[in-house]
């Protein structure tokens, strides 16, 4: 089985949710072999994705492979048994930090607001032996907050620096895992080099957190709950691993469908689940469950409108966007005395992000930022939770995500205060060395393959 757009002859691509006995592994897990398997099952091994051609030998050395399969439920009940049976000075603290766009999956699947979804799916997370549950927002508003800053940067360094522009958004792990492997030096250098949430949470949880709890970094298991694979692969960078505490970030990435699957094979719905409030990282409760954008963290419309303000002083109030090819591939202008001042554009799913690079190399390519996104309608449709039994996107499913989704009010990064906290007691202020070094990375062009490059999309 392989990727239809693959020009390899055979797959040797590893099924992702591929699960391997454990025997310290709660009854969710030991009895799901003898149980009927549900979509997700189903899905796994139903059919590739078109972008798991990115998780093939030609992009994952064997390594990256296995430790991509060992992030799964078993690893999540083998740490919680070990919490429960042995020695406490083997105990470690369980947190799970939830990416906003895997809470309207389950509060569609279970017909709840995305709030009480959110405060019901910590309940029981909490009720496996989970210690914290954090929302994922915060980190997403440090990545907005610094791709702001590096595009002004960009914009006054245009005229004597060639990498300039295009920029491209650096939150999808999909994307930056084909630009790296697949595309090269062409392509890189205009990579935005803040970090995503899924980087800067395991930032926070791993340093901030930690220190706060008075704990080492290995002395905590990190869980991000997300709507996509990739971020599987993504967890495994090197920049994203401490040396000195022989650390990941990120220790686990379980898929929105993972965590269904665990509640359907113990027949638990998450309507009968008690309500625990989301936390936050200074040890107080969470408010109101925000969001950044419609189907993804809104990187466009905040740098868009930042950019409008911060160097033409227009302040943009709504965004006009206007379909090109399809509805995932849209763009949007700003004018000013009769010309465009700034061109942005939104190219979701690996089409459109071909023809987008095909512009580049022809050197046809109007556009100084790009939101890029491996998923065709934006992260709510992350092959871990929107997708039918047949592999194809559940749309039924994915409206109803996107119209529970609109129903949470939006927070302007800047106007959160906890952010602005962070950033004096943990970074040493907005523009310092250790700001710099934690929330910002580089990326690099990998050996690429003529197989991959001659890919028709």
């Amino acid at each position: 089985m392989k990727c239809e757009n693959c020009p390899k002859k055979e797959c040797s691509k590893k099924q992702k949710t591929a699960d391997t006995q454990n025997p310290l592994a709660d009854a969710a897990c030991s009895n799901s072999k003898n149980e009927e398997k549900n979509e997700f099952h189903k899905l796994a091994s139903a059919r590739i994705f078109l972008s798991d051609c990115l998780a093939c030998d030609n992009c994952v050395t064997s390594e990256e492979s296995t430790r991509i399969s060992q992030q799964n439920r078993e690893e999540l009940f083998r740490v919680l048994n070990l919490n429960e049976k042995c020695d406490t000075s083997k105990h470690k603290v369980v947190v799970v930090s939830i990416c906003p766009q895997s809470l309207p999956y389950f509060a569609a699947k279970f017909n709840l607001s995305v709030t009480d979804a959110a405060r019901r799916l910590c309940g029981y997370l909490k009720s496996l032996g989970v210690h914290h549950v954090f929302d994922m927002t915060l980190a997403a508003d440090f990545s907005i907050l610094e791709s702001q800053k590096e595009f002004v940067q960009r914009f006054h360094k245009r005229t004597h620096d060639e990498h300039s522009f295009p920029m491209f958004a650096s939150a999808c792990p999909g994307w930056i895992q084909y630009a790296e492997r697949v595309l090269g030096n062409p392509v890189t250098p205009h990579i935005c080099t803040a970090k995503s949430p899924q980087q800067i949470m395991g930032s926070l949880v791993k340093d901030f957190f930690a220190r706060q709890q008075n704990l080492c970094p290995d002395k905590i298991f990190h869980i991000i709950l997300a709507p996509c694979y990739d971020k599987k692969l993504e967890a495994l960078r090197e920049d994203f691993y401490t040396a000195l505490y022989n650390s990941q970030d990120v220790d686990c990435v379980l898929t929105s469908g993972e965590i269904a699957q665990i509640m359907e094979q113990t027949n638990i719905s998450l309507k009968d689940m008690q309500e625990s409030p989301i936390e936050s990282l200074f040890g107080d409760v969470d408010g109101e469950i925000v969001r950044h954008g419609t189907r993804s963290d809104g990187y466009l419309e905040h740098i868009f409108k930042h950019a409008a303000k911060e160097l033409f002083e227009i302040d943009v109030k709504e965004i006009t966007y206007r379909t090109l090819r399809n509805k995932d591939f849209h763009e949007v202008t700003l004018e000013k005395d009769g010309k465009t001042v700034l061109h942005f554009a939104a190219a979701y799913g690996f089409r459109n992000i071909q023809n987008m690079i095909l512009k580049l190399k022809k050197g046809k390519f109007p556009y100084h930022f790009v939101e890029v996104l491996a998923c065709p309608g934006g992260c709510l449709n992350g092959k871990g939770q929107a997708q039918t039994e047949d592999g194809k996107p559940d749309k039924a499913l994915l409206q109803q995500m996107e119209d529970v989704y609109t129903t949470v009010p939006v927070r302007l990064p800047e106007t959160s205060a906890h952010v602005q906290k962070l950033y004096q007691e943990w970074l040493e202020g907005t523009d310092s060395k250790k700001a710099k070094e934690t929330l910002h990375t580089k990326y690099n062009a990998s050996k690429q393959t003529t197989s991959s490059l001659d890919i028709k999309w």
